[in-house]
Order: structure tokens, then sequence, then C-alpha cells
């Protein structure tokens, strides 16, 4: 399973490629697509303009305003995806599910098999405890950019399945009674976590936590490349998690 890298400059860029040269669930490293890239050399390219190497899949752990440039490239070339990206708009969420009518695209908001349990869990309590109240907090290291992050709400979107009329209060910025309905989502940024993600459920007389700590951002390129592997021969389709440890 030859890789390309879409972000290959990047922190979990090259974790990626690091775990595609040793072979990590059968893969090894076509190259890389980077707009850092200093020099075309050794199969890194400054775009996919300019990307002539064959590969069986990509994976993208880049920038979400690229995702135009990644889906014409990837259906282009009719080439499976693995979009591990976060922050994306409602726009370029529309772009990738267009894609993925031609191409199989593997789009998660996190990469952890962890977090895909604890989406789980969290659902599963939602609905055992339809009246409690539900907090989300997430933490993560001081360079993060979006907010909340992409796993924040993919748990809220999964307790949203048990509990339709949800609504999401991020940050909680103004005054006031929380309402029945809804989940606060909070972030905090602060040194070099990896990241934390805690779901507090409570119906006054009793309070559920569940609770994800990632150690090192490996889990995430392992979680990735195993998402790639799954993906070869698959049909066009969206995939997430769900479809991976189902």
């Amino acid at each position: 399973m030859r890789v390309l890298v879409h972000g290959i400059t990047g922190h979990m860029g090259q974790i990626i490629a690091s775990l595609a040269q040793s072979g990590f669930s059968g893969a090894s490293l076509a190259g890389g697509v980077s707009p850092d890239v200093q020099v075309e050399e050794n199969n890194n390219f400054k775009s996919f303009a300019t990307c002539n190497v064959e590969s069986d899949v990509v994976v993208d752990f880049s920038f979400h305003g690229a995702v135009k440039d990644l889906m014409d490239y990837c259906v282009a070339k009719n080439l499976p995806v693995v979009v591990a990206t976060t922050g994306h708009t409602e726009e370029e969420k529309a772009i990738i599910k267009e894609a993925s009518e031609r191409i199989p695209v593997f789009y998660s908001a996190n990469m952890s098999i962890g977090v895909a349990t604890l989406a789980d869990l969290a659902k599963k309590a939602a609905a055992a405890f339809p009246d409690a109240d539900i907090e989300i907090v997430e933490t993560h290291h001081n360079r993060k950019i979006d907010v909340p992050s992409g796993t924040a709400l993919l748990l809220a979107n999964s307790i949203k399945e048990a509990r339709p009329q949800s609504t999401f209060n991020i940050g909680r910025p103004d005054n006031g009674k929380r309402t029945k309905e809804e989940i606060g989502i909070h972030s905090l940024r602060m040194g070099n976590i990896v990241g934390i993600h805690e779901i507090l459920i409570s119906t006054g007389n009793e309070t559920i936590t569940l609770k994800h700590e990632a150690h090192s951002r490996a889990l995430f390129g392992e979680g990735a490349l195993r998402a790639a592997a799954f993906l070869i021969g698959m049909k066009s389709g969206l995939y997430n998690m769900k479809d991976m440890i189902a």
C-alpha cells in the first residue's frame, strides 16, 4: 500500500511518513505534498499540480482550506483518501461528500479507536439518562487552531443521535440558565497537551464521567494508516470509524 501524505511537512505528516516507512499496516511511503516543501525532491512536492508519483491511497493531515485541491486530485487519479484534517466549513464538507460519490473517502474528526469507543459509550449513556445535563470539556495544546475540536463535535453529534432535540452551546458565552436540550462544549488550550476529551453526564443525584486521553500523536497516525488499509478495494462512498470497527 503506497501512501501519499498530504501535509507531509507538518507534525502529523511526519508521523505518518515515519510509520509508512516502517511498514506499519502494510504501508510504504510514496511521497508527500505540502506548500512548505522547500525543494521538490525525494518525491516531495509543493502542490498536487506537480505531484507525479504513483500511489494507492492519500492520507490528509493538512489544512481544511486545501480540501478542494485534495479532492480534485484524488478524483482525477481515482485514489481513495483518508481525510484526517479538522475544522472544515459546511462548504468544504460538501466538497468531501461530492467526491465520495466517485471515490472511497474515509472522513473522521479523530482517528483514535479509543475515541470511537468513547462516542459509542456517550451515546448509550445519553439514552440511558434522557433528562441528565451533559457537558463536554476538551483540552489541547496551545497551537491548535479550531475551536471546539472536531472530536468534541464528533462526540456531541454522537450524543445527538440519542437526543435529536439537542442543541450545542459552545463556550457558553452569554448569561442565562442552561436549557434542558443543550450540550455545553468547552475548549481549553495550554502547553503541549495532545488531546483530552471528557464527557460529564449528571442527573443531579449522580454523575457519570467518560474520558479519553491521548498520550502520543502517533496513535492518530496509526489509526489513519489502518483507515487507509481499510479503504483499499472499497467502493465509492463516505466511511468513518464506525464502519471500520463494526
